[in-house]
């Protein structure tokens, strides 16, 4: 079909700028997404991401609790429940038990970790309110490895009893160390509550006992 010279070079523009929008189009880059290899999209949509707990603390070996009885407590006052703690365990024979707790302290909180048969995985674990702690201490003839804190436990009728947790460390430093961090929790602690108000500012960190603390070369474990 015959064409005037004028709509057949309107003809030919045309179809040149369509081949030119075309290869414009073509140079643009395309989405990074469809250059990843099918097996890496693949693994990236299904394997899980496996998170590990870490928790910062001194591995232990928790003896238990027993209670006691009275309100004002002076050094040695531990002695004699750490003894009949540590006398249980031999009888159980079970001298050289393995650490199976991780002891965990924090302003505010301390946290009891019971770990697995394999002393690794958090299973679960014991919380004891700074504030409520009465007394620590890390001196005990019985063993000097053994750290113990007397705890205010509240019952459900809102009575309360006195509780003394016993933990046996690694080393004698260890044990001191955990002495000395409880020390620093609760002055963190107290402080804190004073700020706001909850207690009254005559009171005093006298109120918290402690019978021990780490060595002035060592350094208390900060909350991260």
């Amino acid at each position: 079909m015959w064409q005037p010279a004028t709509e057949r070079l309107q003809h030919f523009q045309t179809m040149l700028k369509t081949k030119l929008n075309v290869l414009t189009l073509r140079k643009e880059p395309l989405p990074t997404v469809i250059f990843h290899e099918p097996e890496a999209i693949e693994l990236c949509s299904t394997t899980p991401l496996i998170k590990k707990n870490t928790h910062n603390g001194y591995k232990v070996t928790y003896l238990g609790k027993v209670t006691i009885s009275g309100t004002q407590f002076l050094s040695g006052c531990t002695e004699s429940a750490v003894v009949g703690l540590w006398d249980r365990r031999a009888l159980a024979q079970e001298e050289h038990l393995p650490a199976n707790s991780l002891l965990e302290i924090r302003p505010f909180q301390v946290r009891l970790h019971h770990l697995d048969g394999r002393g690794e995985a958090s299973v679960t674990m014991d919380t004891y309110q700074v504030a409520r702690i009465a007394y620590c201490t890390a001196d005990h003839c019985t063993s000097p490895n053994v750290f113990a804190w007397i705890y205010r436990e509240i019952n459900d009728d809102l009575t309360f009893q006195m509780d003394c947790h016993a933990v046996e460390c690694e080393s004698k430093l260890e044990a001191k160390k955990l002495a000395h961090s409880m020390m620093e929790a609760f002055r963190k602690t107290f402080h804190s509550m004073r700020s706001d108000g909850r207690i009254h500012k005559s009171g005093s960190s006298d109120e918290f006992a402690t019978d021990d603390s780490a060595p002035d070369d060592s350094t208390p474990e900060e909350d991260s």
